[in-house]
C-alpha cells in the first residue's frame, strides 16, 4: 500500500480544477461535451458555455457538440481553456432550428426547413446579408443583377408563383415581420446568430401573408451570463473589374469609320467624323475612356460587439461601420449601424426583452456613366482649355456627352432605419406547467432623403434641382400563447396567435429650374424661376389569427396541423378581405423503429410530407378603387388644374392562393459521414393578382384582376460528406442542387377556334410555358455577298442578320418568332469544400447556373450611325470578315435586326468565394491574454467560366435611353472581384 501511494500520489495531486468557456462566434455553446482524452471523466457546458473539470496540465480535453467540429485542446499551467468551435457541415437530428414562433429539434420538423451555414456571416465579406447565402441553400435563388455599391440582390424561393404580384419572400427578424420598405442592407451580417429558410406549405403556412413566396427567419445574437465578451471583426480589401469588355483600339476605331462609310455607300472626306476627333488624331492624342471612368475599388468594414450579463440580465451591443468605394468613379456606399439586444428575468415566471436597431445608409455622390465610358471615341477630349470636363468630347457630335459629367453634379441619397421591438413573456408554472404567453410589439420608422442638382458644368445651362423626402411607419403587435406537454411517449405543443399590423407611407417632392448660378445647389429651390411640388400617402392594415399543433409519438411519428386566417385592407369591398390558409405535415423517424436498431448503416432516416395553402397579397395599395390624377393645362390663357383617368379599380380583388405538396427525406449514414436531404415539390397558384392590359379606349391601360393559374414543380438535393478525417486533417463537402420547371396553366380563359386557351402575345405570356420566356426570331447566320435574300427578306443585304422562315411562307415577319428559351435556369448547384489542417481552415465555394437564355444587350450595339467605339470582342461583319454571328454596320444591316434581342446562353460556373483562415491555438491565446483570434484572407468572384460575351452573364446591362421599370442605363456597373483581409478578435 505504501509503495502504491508513493508511485501514484504525484498523479493524484496533479489533478486540478480546469475552467473554461466554449463559444462559437459571439454565442455560447450550451451542452457541449468536455471529455478528458483517454479517460471516462467528462462534463458539459452550462447555459453560458462555461465548464469545470479536473485535469492535469499537459492532458488533453476533447470538446464536441452537435453541429460543430470536434476540437482537442491541451491543458496549460494557467488551467484556463477557452475554445472556439467551428460549425460542421453535418446536420444532426438533435440540432435546434427556428421554425417560426418557436423552435424545434430538426428531427421533429415535418416541413422543408433549411439552415444557412453560420460561417457565411462572419468570414464572407459582403455588404448585404443576402449575398452571403448566394448559392448555399438548395431552392433559394439569390441573384446579384447589379454590383452598384449598396444595391440589394433579388431573392426567390422555389421559383415564381405569380406573374405581376410581388414574389419576394417574407423576411422575419427576431420574430417580427420586416417592413416591406426596409432594406436588407440594414442587417449587419455579424449580428446574425442563425438564418432558416422555410420553403414548403407546412413550414410557411404559419405566416400566411406572403407565405406563398417562402419565409426567411433571421435571428440576431443575444447576450449570455458571464464575463463580458468583447469582439472585434474587421476586414479591408480591394475591388477590381473581373471581366473587362475592352473597347476597340484607336486604329480599329479609325478602320470602323472607314468601313461604316463604305457599307453605307458614303464618300470619306476626313479620317474621322468630328472636328475634335480629327484634331486629336492629327496630334497623336488618344484617351482610354475606361481608364478615366474606372478606379481602384476599396472596401472596409469594422464591427465591435460586447455581450455578457448575469443570471437575470443579459445584453448584446454592437456597432458597425462600412465604407465601400466602387470601381466606377463616384460610386460609394457607407453604412453605420447600432444594435442593442437586452433580456431580463424579472421574476421566476416573468421575463422581458428589447431589441433596438439604428442603421444609416449613405449613397451620396455624383457618378460617372460607365456605359458612355465604354462607348466613347478614343480620339475624344476629356478636359477643355480651362481644365474642366469637356461637355462634348467629340464636338460637334452632341449625342455623346462626357461620361465624367456626373462627377460635377450634387447628389444626396440617404436612408435611416430606426427599429425598436420588445417582448413580455409569462410562464405561470405549477399546475399549468408548459403554458407560456408572449407579447411581441415593434415599431419601425424609415426616413429617406434625396437631393440632386445639375448645373452648367454638367451641361444644364438653366440649372435643375429636385429634392424628395419620405417616411415609412410600421407597427406590429402579436399575442402568442404556447403550451407544451409530454406524457409517456407522447409530445404535444400548441401555438396560438392573434396579431395586428399597419404600415403608413408618406412622401413629398419638389423641383425647380432656372437658377442664376450653381452656388445654392438644391438647398434653396425658391431661387429657381419655376417650381413644382407634390406629395403622396397610403396606408395598409393586416389582422391575423393562427393555430398550430405539433404532435409526436415516441419521436417516431410526427404530425403538424396549422391554420392561419389573414385579413388585408388592400382587397376589394365586394369580397371578403380575409383568407384562410391551412396545412398539414407529417414525419416518420424510421431510425427510431425497433427493426432499425440492428442496422448500423443508417444513423438517421426520416420521411416527411406536407400539403397546404398559402396566400399572396403583394399588390400596390389602392388598386380596388377607381381614381383620377391631376394635370396642369392652359385654359383661357390661365394655368389650370384638371383631372384625368388614373387607376381603374376592381372592388372584387381577393387573395391569390398557392396550394403546395412537398415530399422529403432526411438521412445520415456511415456514422454521419454522409448526410443530407431530398425534396420534391409541386405548387399551383390560382386567382393570380394579374395586372392585365385593357383597350386604351376605356381611358385606362390596365387593371388588376384575379385571373389565371401557374404551377411549379421541382427537385432539391442537399448532400453533406465528411471525406477524410484524421487527428490533424479533415475534409468536408456540401453540395446543394436545385431544379424546377415553371408553367403558365391559364390566363384569361379566352379560347380559339380549336378550343385551346389563347396566350397573351403582347406581354409574352404563353400557355404551357414559363412566366418569363425569350420570344424572338431564330438567327441562323449573316447574309453574305453572293447570297440572295430578296425572296423572303427583301430589305436584307450582305451583312444583315439571317433568320429562319419558321412558318415556311417565304417571308420573314413577326409570325416567324418562336419561344427560344427562358431566363429561368434549368438547374443550379453550389459546391462547398472545407479543409481543416490543425489550426488552418480553407473554404472553397463554387456556384454554377445552367440552362438559361438571356438577351445580350452587349451584342445589340447598333453603332448609332458610326458614333460608337464598339467592344473589340464584339466586332462587326465586313466583306472580308465574313462573320456568321455579327451584322455589318450599314444602316440597312442594323435596322434589319427587327428588334432582335440577341438571346444567348447565360450559363456560368463561378468560383464564388475562397476563404483561408487561421484560428490561433489556445496555448498562444493564453500567453497574449485573448479569448479568440482568427485571421483570414478571402476572395470573391475570383473566376467565371462562361460562353457569354459581355461584362457578366448574371448582371443586368441596359442600352442607351433605358430609364424605366426595366432598368437604368446611367447606372450600368460591371462585375467586381474582391480580395479582403480580415481579423476576428475576442476578449473576455
Amino acid at each position: 500500500m505504501l509503495i502504491f501511494l508513493i508511485l501514484f500520489s504525484p498523479m493524484l495531486f496533479a489533478q486540478e480544477e480546469v475552467t473554461g468557456t466554449v463559444t462559437s462566434g459571439d454565442s455560447a455553446v450550451v451542452g457541449a461535451s468536455v471529455q478528458l482524452k483517454g479517460a471516462t471523466t467528462g462534463t458539459q457546458t452550462d447555459v453560458n458555455g462555461n465548464f469545470k473539470i479536473a485535469a492535469a496540465p499537459g492532458s488533453t480535453l476533447v470538446i464536441s457538440s452537435i453541429g460543430y467540429i470536434q476540437q482537442e485542446v491541451k491543458v496549460t499551467a494557467s488551467r484556463l481553456v477557452n475554445v472556439q468551435l467551428l460549425p460542421s457541415v453535418v446536420r444532426s437530428m438533435d440540432e435546434v432550428v427556428v421554425v417560426g414562433y418557436g423552435t424545434q429539434r430538426r428531427g421533429d420538423v415535418t416541413g422543408a426547413v433549411a439552415s444557412v451555414p453560420k460561417t457565411r456571416f462572419t468570414q464572407i465579406p459582403t455588404t448585404n446579408i443576402m449575398q452571403a447565402i448566394e448559392g448555399s441553400v438548395a431552392g433559394v435563388s439569390v441573384t446579384t443583377n447589379s454590383y452598384v455599391p449598396g444595391r440589394a440582390p433579388n431573392v426567390q424561393i422555389r421559383g415564381l408563383n405569380s406573374i405581376t404580384a410581388n414574389t419576394s419572400p417574407l423576411l422575419v427578424v427576431d420574430g417580427i415581420p420586416m417592413n416591406v420598405d426596409a432594406s436588407t442592407n440594414d442587417i449587419n451580417p455579424n449580428d446574425v446568430a442563425s438564418m432558416e429558410i422555410l420553403k414548403d406549405a407546412s413550414a410557411v403556412a404559419i405566416y400566411g401573408v406572403r407565405g406563398s413566396n417562402g419565409v426567411i427567419l433571421i435571428t440576431t445574437k443575444r447576450g449570455s451570463s458571464g464575463k463580458p465578451l468583447i469582439r472585434y471583426n474587421g476586414y479591408t480589401g480591394i475591388e477590381k473589374v473581373t471581366n473587362e469588355l475592352t473597347p476597340s483600339s484607336p486604329e480599329a476605331y479609325v478602320q470602323k469609320y472607314a468601313d461604316y462609310l463604305k457599307q453605307n455607300n458614303l464618300t470619306q472626306t476626313q479620317i474621322l467624323p468630328n472636328l475634335y476627333e480629327v484634331n486629336n488624331y492629327n496630334a497623336g492624342k488618344t484617351v482610354d475612356w475606361l481608364d478615366e471612368t474606372l478606379q481602384q475599388g476599396l472596401i472596409q468594414d469594422h464591427n465591435l460587439s460586447v455581450s455578457g450579463g448575469s443570471k437575470d440580465v443579459k445584453y448584446y451591443l454592437s456597432g458597425e461601420y462600412l465604407n465601400q468605394k466602387g470601381v466606377v468613379k463616384g460610386y460609394e456606399y457607407k453604412r453605420f449601424s447600432l444594435r442593442s439586444n437586452l433580456d431580463f428575468n424579472i421574476t421566476d415566471y416573468l421575463s422581458a426583452g428589447t431589441s433596438l436597431l439604428f442603421a444609416n445608409n449613405n449613397y451620396d455622390g455624383g457618378r460617372a456613366n460607365f456605359y458612355l465610358g465604354a462607348a466613347m471615341s478614343p480620339y475624344g477630349t476629356v478636359y477643355n482649355a480651362n481644365g474642366d470636363y469637356e461637355i462634348y468630347p467629340m464636338y460637334p457630335e452632341l449625342l455623346y456627352t462626357n461620361p465624367l459629367l456626373g462627377l460635377v453634379t450634387d447628389r444626396m441619397d440617404r436612408s435611416r432605419n430606426l427599429n425598436g421591438s420588445g417582448y413580455l413573456e409569462i410562464k405561470p408554472g405549477g399546475a399549468v406547467k408548459g403554458l407560456k404567453y408572449r407579447l411581441n410589439a415593434a415599431y419601425n420608422l424609415i426616413l429617406a432623403n434625396s437631393g440632386n442638382y445639375t448645373g452648367r458644368a454638367a451641361n444644364n445651362l438653366l440649372g435643375n434641382a429636385n429634392v424628395a423626402n419620405s417616411e415609412s411607419k410600421f407597427w406590429v403587435i402579436e399575442n402568442i400563447l404556447t403550451y407544451t406537454r409530454d406524457w409517456d411517449r407522447h409530445h404535444v405543443d400548441f401555438t396560438g396567435l392573434y396579431s395586428a399590423q399597419e404600415k403608413t407611407y408618406y412622401s413629398t417632392s419638389a423641383s425647380a429650374t432656372g437658377f442664376i448660378n450653381d452656388q445654392l445647389s438644391f438647398y434653396n429651390l425658391g431661387a429657381g424661376a419655376t417650381q413644382t411640388s407634390g406629395s403622396f400617402t397610403d396606408k395598409k392594415n393586416n389582422l391575423s389569427q393562427m393555430i398550430r399543433i405539433n404532435y409526436g409519438y415516441d419521436s417516431r411519428y410526427l404530425l403538424t396541423l396549422t391554420a392561419r386566417r389573414d385579413g388585408a385592407s388592400v382587397f376589394g369591398a365586394n369580397t371578403t378581405k380575409y383568407g384562410t390558409f391551412p396545412s398539414i405535415g407529417f414525419g416518420w423517424n424510421i431510425t427510431n423503429e425497433n427493426f432499425m436498431k440492428g442496422l448500423t448503416l443508417f444513423n438517421n432516416l426520416k420521411i416527411r410530407g406536407s400539403y397546404g395553402k398559402t396566400g399572396n397579397e403583394a399588390i400596390p395599395i389602392n388598386r380596388t378603387a377607381t381614381t383620377a390624377g391631376t394635370n396642369r393645362f392652359p385654359f383661357n390663357g390661365v394655368s389650370t388644374i384638371g383631372v384625368l383617368a388614373s387607376n381603374l379599380g376592381n372592388a372584387d380583388l381577393h387573395w391569390e392562393t398557392t396550394q403546395g405538396l412537398n415530399l422529403g427525406i432526411d438521412f445520415s449514414i456511415l456514422k454521419s459521414r454522409i448526410s443530407g436531404s431530398i425534396d420534391a415539390y409541386k405548387t399551383e397558384t390560382e386567382d393570380l393578382l394579374l395586372q392585365r392590359n385593357i383597350p386604351i379606349i376605356t381611358g385606362y391601360s390596365n387593371i388588376y384582376d384575379n385571373l389565371g393559374k401557374v404551377k411549379n414543380k421541382g427537385l432539391e438535393i442537399t448532400l453533406n460528406t465528411v471525406n477524410i478525417t484524421t487527428s490533424a486533417f479533415k475534409w468536408e463537402s456540401t453540395i446543394n442542387f436545385s431544379s424546377y420547371k415553371n408553367e403558365i396553366v391559364s390566363l384569361y380563359g379566352n379560347l380559339d377556334s380549336n378550343g385551346n386557351e389563347v396566350s397573351d402575345l403582347g406581354n409574352r405570356w404563353f400557355i404551357g410555358h414559363p412566366i418569363r420566356v425569350i420570344y424572338d426570331y431564330e438567327m441562323v447566320g449573316v447574309w453574305q455577298e453572293g447570297e440572295d435574300p430578296s425572296k423572303w427578306d427583301p430589305a436584307a443585304k450582305p451583312g444583315s442578320l439571317k433568320f429562319t422562315d419558321v412558318n415556311g411562307d417565304q417571308k420573314i415577319d413577326g409570325n416567324d418568332r418562336i419561344i427560344l428559351g427562358t431566363p429561368l435556369p434549368k438547374w443550379s448547384l453550389g459546391f462547398t469544400n472545407t479543409f481543416h489542417y490543425k489550426n488552418f481552415h480553407l473554404n472553397i465555394f463554387i456556384q454554377t447556373v445552367q440552362g438559361l437564355l438571356r438577351n445580350n444587350v452587349n451584342l445589340t450595339y447598333a453603332d448609332e450611325a458610326g458614333r460608337m467605339n464598339i467592344p473589340a470582342d464584339i466586332g462587326y461583319w465586313t466583306p472580308t470578315n465574313k462573320s456568321q454571328t455579327r451584322p455589318g454596320i450599314s444602316a440597312t444591316a442594323v435596322t434589319n435586326t427587327r428588334g432582335y434581342g440577341y438571346p444567348r446562353d447565360a450559363s456560368y460556373t463561378r468560383i464564388k468565394d475562397v476563404t483561408l483562415s487561421y484560428v490561433m491555438s489556445q496555448k498562444i491565446l493564453d500567453k497574449i491574454k485573448l479569448a479568440g483570434l482568427t485571421i483570414y484572407v478571402s476572395g470573391r468572384n475570383l473566376y467565371t467560366w462562361t460562353d457569354w460575351q459581355g461584362w457578366d452573364p448574371e448582371n443586368d446591362f441596359y442600352f442607351r435611353g433605358t430609364s424605366d421599370s426595366r432598368g437604368d442605363w446611367t447606372n450600368n456597373y460591371p462585375l467586381v472581384r474582391s480580395i479582403t483581409f480580415g481579423l476576428n478578435v475576442s476578449l473576455r
